[in-house]
């Protein structure tokens, strides 16, 4: 990812059987949650479009599933699903990335597997995208609620996006960060780009690692707070430390991402970030809640830096070894004025 080579702008031939007016691609990477990757599918299913057509594209991490490939046919009616297995455990960027190339929407948008979207969900994102006409140079992301918020650790992550999204998209039409369970951008800006890194083995930091890059090849974020998704999380303590330790072994891999091309590493933030991230709590409606969410915030970011300093430790051999001390220029997002430089690709 990001090797300094120029975008291109891919132009694909259509399919034969498959029509080329499908506005969107939702993918949808899953492993081993069947029950929740079917209330996905319904919800989507139940999407109010007037029209705008779409497909849902399912990438099984897990392997060839015949029970799941059973499981989706029984929607034989609306939008066509598409089944696609990953070759062995690659974790959700890869399968992101498959997904993105199998799919034949104009647009991509990308859901997990545990998430519910609003009715109106894309048609939010399609608004967006009309009114932007950014030449396929805007990442769009839009809000994610917590579905259960009678479990408090469930509440206490999403607690956490909903501080780092005040914290770094104050400014909507300039955001910086977005989770990668509600976001939509165009299909062919994104195969272009080369998505997501795949070196990202599991659900933490590769979304970062992608609205860095996006931003450096000189993109822009786009906050879109109609376009909902119900994140539908129930966890345990155990669950939620066991989930921060991942985001902290995934911030090696997001360090070692930007030493490969030359960006700078990320700062520590300074202590007002986290004054304000244990203080959040008590200025939204948490009510005696507030004080426990407080804690847990304290817990997240002692559990972050406990696994990110174990996984730094284990890898550090290997991550010196590994990295190549040339930097690398990041690419740059083509336009319209570029289009000299803009080279035609066409899949075979």
């Amino acid at each position: 990812m990001g090797k300094g080579r120029e975008i291109r702008v891919l132009r694909r031939t259509p399919r034969s059987g498959v029509s080329s007016a499908v506005r969107f691609s939702v993918v949808i990477p899953t492993f081993r949650r069947p029950e929740a990757l079917l209330a996905c599918v319904a919800a989507l299913r139940a999407q109010d479009l007037a029209g705008i057509p779409f497909e849902i594209v399912v990438v099984d991490d897990a392997g060839d599933d015949s029970a799941l490939r059973e499981l989706l046919a029984q929607f034989s009616d609306g939008p066509p699903i598409r089944y696609a297995p990953v070759p062995g455990r690659r974790g959700p960027a890869a399968a992101r990335n498959l997904g993105a190339e199998i799919a034949t929407g104009e647009f991509l948008a990308f859901i997990d597997d545990d998430c519910e979207p609003d009715p109106n969900w894309l048609r939010a994102f399609d608004r967006a995208i009309r009114a932007a006409d950014a030449d396929g140079r805007v990442l769009f992301g839009g809000c994610v609620i917590n579905l259960d918020p009678s479990n408090v650790y469930a509440t206490a992550s999403q607690n956490l996006i909903d501080f780092l999204y005040d914290w770094y998209n104050r400014d909507a039409q300039r955001a910086r960060f977005f989770t990668t369970n509600n976001i939509a951008v165009s299909r062919e800006s994104f195969l272009a780009f080369g998505g997501f890194d795949p070196s990202f083995p599991r659900a933490a930091a590769e979304d970062r690692d992608f609205c860095d890059r996006w931003r450096e090849a000189r993109g822009r974020l786009q906050s879109v707070p109609d376009a909902i998704v119900h994140h539908v999380h129930r966890l345990s303590l155990p669950a939620f430390v066991g989930q921060h330790l991942g985001y902290g072994r995934g911030a090696v891999y997001l360090h070692e991402a930007r030493q490969r091309r030359g960006a700078e590493l990320p700062r520590i933030e300074p202590l007002g970030f986290y004054r304000k991230l244990v203080l959040w709590p008590f200025r939204q409606d948490f009510g005696w809640r507030a004080p426990v969410l407080g804690a847990l915030a304290v817990v997240s970011q002692a559990a972050y830096a406990f696994g990110y300093y174990t996984e730094r430790f284990r890898r550090g051999k290997v991550s010196r070894s590994s990295v190549d001390p040339r930097p690398t220029r990041p690419p740059r997002m083509a336009s319209r004025r570029d289009t000299p430089r803009v080279r035609s690709s066409t899949d075979r």
